[in-house]
């Protein structure tokens, strides 16, 4: 499915610290004057400057929608494929049952949930995450702060005292990429986010102890249909009879003529948003403005998530 591009969604959001955050750097520095831990750095428009690595958002997100998963499916592979499950990330042999499938659609259909969305050793992610650079509008604040480690029998210091660099104020901005994605795995990742917002989880370093909390700001999305193009009100499939309304937004198995993969094929549903052509005046755009149409966005994709489980207030 990776040699097509048959939909495809740019999430424009920013990542805004509502305390203090830090994603260590891995190294100690030889500047003395530096602190202990280090928030990673890179250059960037002509600067040094701190930032969000996307594989550190990706990571992060990707463990709680494997969270929502299990929660609401399995967490060890069932015998029907088509049962929502997410492996174990402690289970270094949760993949080895795919190495006796040869066939991309069947090692698809047979990857959990998850994994067709983020990837395993067997297939590639549908998923990229831009890494998230600070704004000029939002200029970061950033201070040091002291901490100890104490023993857990005699209470006393065990390591320490070190101190640690932190973001307390400023913006992230950055792009989630959703490529031949069904409207079930776009609303997980709305939930993520929102569960991101609501401090369910964070990021980085030291999250049990206070750190890590973020606001998101969602900006702008586009959905994108690389290989339509608009005739009136309806958005046509070049080389197919295939047509839909202006206002549908389309998964990626309305697109199909054969579905080894077996995505839905019925995943379309209503949206108020702004269709047009793509810039050169080739493939179709859905251009969604502002956190509210972005929110309901992934509110009208809610449903095909809740029918995926079973029906259930679907």
């Amino acid at each position: 499915m990776h040699k097509r591009f048959v939909n495809h969604c740019t999430i424009d959001l920013s990542i805004l610290p509502l305390g203090p955050l830090l994603i260590k750097s891995g190294k100690e520095g030889a500047d003395p004057t530096k602190p202990d831990m280090e928030f990673v750095e890179t250059y960037h428009q002509g600067g040094r400057t701190v930032y969000l690595p996307g594989s550190s958002l990706k990571g992060a997100i990707r463990a709680h929608a494997e969270r929502i998963v299990r929660t609401v499916g399995e967490d060890k592979r069932p015998q029907n494929p088509d049962t929502l499950w997410a492996n174990d990330p402690l289970d270094l042999n949760a993949n080895k049952y795919l190495d006796n499938i040869t066939n991309p659609a069947e090692i698809y259909r047979h990857s959990s949930f998850t994994d067709r969305l983020f990837g395993n050793t067997a297939i590639a992610s549908r998923l990229r995450i831009e890494d998230a650079y600070p704004t000029k509008e939002h200029p970061l604040k950033l201070e040091e702060r002291n901490g100890v480690a104490i023993d857990r029998v005699f209470g006393s210091v065990a390591v320490g005292p070190f101190n640690y660099q932190v973001c307390t104020a400023g913006e992230f901005r950055t792009k989630i990429h959703l490529k031949n994605f069904t409207l079930a795995q776009l609303a997980l990742i709305g939930l993520v986010l929102r569960d991101l917002d609501d401090g369910w989880f964070g990021l980085g370093f030291a999250k049990s102890r206070g750190l890590g909390t973020v606001d998101v700001k969602l900006n702008s999305a586009v959905v994108s249909y690389p290989g339509c193009i608009l005739e009136g009100d309806r958005i046509c499939l070049l080389g197919s009879d295939k047509s839909w309304e202006r206002t549908q937004l389309l998964g990626a198995g309305v697109f199909l003529t054969e579905n080894p993969y077996h995505f839905p094929t019925d995943d379309q549903v209503e949206i108020s948003v702004i269709t047009e052509l793509m810039e050169l005046g080739f493939g179709v755009k859905q251009t969604c403005t502002g956190s509210e149409q972005v929110k309901d966005l992934f509110t009208k994709s809610v449903p095909k998530w809740r029918k995926l489980l079973g029906g259930v207030a679907a």
